[in-house]
């Protein structure tokens, strides 16, 4: 069988200028009209590169000399940078980073037929020290010698790191002495991955460690004596892979100390629970939830992909009722407690499955809402979820991104239904990544 995607063959190194970033942390060349991403470099450098990768419509490449560098180009902060695959941007300032995001997104919405407005805002790092430190949450692996680190940019290789700058420095401190710990353990207990998050002032945190055996091993001591060294450490749980299927997500098997911390964002208390989805960037938390609700007032709410309930809990101060929807077991049980004794309903369920039950000739005492919120995953709401927002109507549509791809399929949707875009904000919740968040306000025509 034929095949478009070929390893690279042996080629002397050529020098090319690049033009331009693109999504996905790479900048583009071009030689003899053939598109080349290159990561590490920034438009305008001419860079002597080596194609490592060679595709149908495109090849790829790492650059091995830089002949001539840009003005943006900065020294990264931390060692580790190019190797791991965690960051992306270290190499240029922060402004530029900012300036590349914005582009993209705007190049990214036009090129799939959404015309952005002339003006975008931009909810960034309040200052340039913001723009590290921010993750409330890290996910490191393990190498064969029990040391932590992140995968590698060019493999899937563990890099052992010894710091992080974009997190909190609690969670780096803590994965290390984790793992001096853990080195004196039964070979059973033996970590493959362990996740860490804390709440925004860095005073609790919660732990996840997991291995391939079930046996427990004096689990509640480990934390204890890690609990000793690290006292933001109020609750953890021991969690086993399921080898049988790579989807499913690993089954805990024991717990220590809480389930649960207390993060406030916005002027409210919410309790995330172990597992459960909350906006990482613990600088930029409040901004965001500004974004998305702003003045919006009215009878009735819809928080759909609702989380823990953090644009919810929101809403409920401005909203006579608020719906809020979500299907994560991790989620629901702090949906519900964060949004006890306001006038708001919890539901368990899928967006999709709600929306299907709830149309305008099912029910007869359907009413219709003011606003409805959305913050689905990386996939977007997709055909059938536009469609049946678009038939509810309502007059407001909030919609949260993190995906400029998926975002500019749905609107695309959505506009041709009826729906107008008042405003789009990028929010720069991944400093140093080619991540970014889009917060879009609809009203209908």
């Amino acid at each position: 069988m034929k095949t478009t995607d070929q390893p690279a063959p042996t080629l002397p190194a050529q020098t090319v200028r690049i033009e331009k970033p693109v999504y996905g942390g790479a900048s583009l060349a071009r030689v003899d009209g053939k598109a080349i991403f290159v990561p590490l470099t920034l438009p305008g450098e001419e860079a002597r590169i080596r194609i490592t990768q060679s595709k149908a419509a495109y090849d790829e490449a790492e650059a091995e000399e830089i002949v001539f560098a840009a003005p943006e180009r900065v020294a990264p902060a931390c060692p580790h940078f190019g190797v791991c695959g965690g960051c992306h941007y270290q190499h240029a300032n922060y402004a530029t980073q900012l300036e590349w995001k914005q582009a993209i997104l705007r190049e990214t919405l036009q090129r799939g037929g959404v015309e952005p407005p002339a003006r975008m805002d931009v909810l960034s790092a309040p200052s340039s020290e913001q723009a590290w430190g921010y993750r409330n949450r890290i996910r490191l692996a393990f190498d064969a010698a029990g040391n932590p680190g992140y995968r590698g940019r060019r493999s899937h290789a563990v890099i052992p790191v010894q710091q992080c700058p974009i997190a909190s420095p609690l969670l780096v401190q803590s994965a290390q002495r984790f793992a001096e710990i853990a080195r004196l353990r039964p070979p059973a207990l033996k970590p493959i991955e362990i996740a860490l998050f804390t709440n925004a002032d860095e005073s609790a945190m919660l732990l996840t460690v997991v291995t391939a055996s079930a046996r427990k091993h004096r689990f509640e001591e480990l934390m204890d004596e890690l609990a000793e060294k690290i006292p933001a450490l109020i609750g953890a749980e021991l969690a086993v892979e399921d080898r049988s299927s790579k989807a499913a997500p690993p089954r805990t098997v024991a717990r220590w100390g809480a389930t649960s911390l207390n993060y406030r964002a916005a002027g409210f208390e919410y309790r995330v629970d172990q597992g459960a989805f909350f906006q990482v960037n613990r600088w930029l938390v409040d901004a965001l939830v500004h974004s998305v609700v702003l003045e919006h007032n009215g009878a009735l709410a819809w928080d759909l992909f609702a989380g823990v309930g953090l644009f919810a809990r929101q809403l409920t101060a401005r909203f006579e009722r608020v719906v809020a929807v979500e299907s994560a077991p991790a989620s629901t049980k702090a949906l519900a407690a964060n949004l006890k004794g306001t006038r708001s309903t919890p539901v368990r369920a899928t967006t999709l499955d709600y929306l299907r039950g709830n149309l305008p000739d099912n029910r007869p005492d359907f009413v219709v809402p003011d606003l409805i919120v959305v913050d689905p995953p990386r996939t977007g709401l997709g055909t059938e979820t536009c469609a049946l927002l678009a038939e509810i109507g309502a007059q407001n549509l909030a919609y949260v991104s993190c995906d400029p791809a998926t975002l500019t399929r749905d609107l695309r949707q959505l506009i041709s239904s009826g729906y107008l875009i008042q405003s789009i904000a990028l929010a720069d919740l991944f400093p140093q990544t080619f991540h970014l968040e889009t917060v879009v306000q609809l009203r209908r025509s």
